[in-house]
């Protein structure tokens, strides 16, 4: 429905009545095609696969400007505030490990973890139990990633792992289940009730 340019200009590519294809197949919840039930905001990145770049800070106050006026107009949770990378994390990398969440979060955008950055370092690459990877995977189901994606069993949960990593835990991407992962996931599970 947006577009943000790097200089921070906001285009209107599609009127918020009607639905853009910008999600494609896509799961949230049990929520299915969520085309029809978001609205859609793309920044100017080069991407993954072309220089990923930090965004532009003119394209993030931007951002927070748009995003808490839809907020109010349409009444959107927090928790409903998404990436491509969290709807179709088998497809969709964006918005990606350099879009800054957190200081979205400060403005009342979308949800970040309440966890010290210090502790969280102390328990990185910390080993988990088959036990408490499992106990990692259904905190995600429970936040909202899907169960149903079109991939394999034994590749599913390093997929889900990484959507959430360039999400919540953005210095270190490796889709591995670690006690950090594990801590972070459930400190956002106690913030969403």
């Amino acid at each position: 429905h947006y577009f943000i340019k790097k200089n921070g200009e906001i285009l209107t590519l599609v009127p918020n009545l009607y639905v853009a294809w910008h999600a494609g197949i896509s799961r949230w919840k049990n929520y299915k095609s969520l085309n029809s039930k978001s609205i859609g905001i793309e920044i100017s990145n080069p991407g993954h696969d072309y220089k990923y770049s930090p965004f532009k800070k003119k394209q993030i106050n931007s951002i927070i400007k748009l995003s808490k006026f839809l907020i109010k107009k349409y009444k959107i949770k927090s928790k409903f505030i998404l990436g491509h990378s969290d709807i179709a994390p088998d497809r969709k990398k964006d918005p990606g490990e350099k879009f800054p969440w957190q200081v979205l979060s400060t403005n009342k955008i979308g949800c970040w973890h309440r966890l010290d950055k210090k502790k969280l370092l102390k328990i990185r690459q910390s080993k988990t139990s088959r036990a408490e990877k499992k106990t990692f995977i259904k905190n995600l189901y429970k936040i909202g990633y899907s169960k149903n994606l079109n991939i394999k069993t034994t590749k599913h949960s390093a997929i889900l792992t990484t959507a959430f990593q360039r999400r919540f835990r953005q210095n270190l991407i490796n889709g591995v289940i670690d006690q950090e992962c594990l801590s972070i996931s459930e400190n956002l599970l106690k913030k969403l009730k």
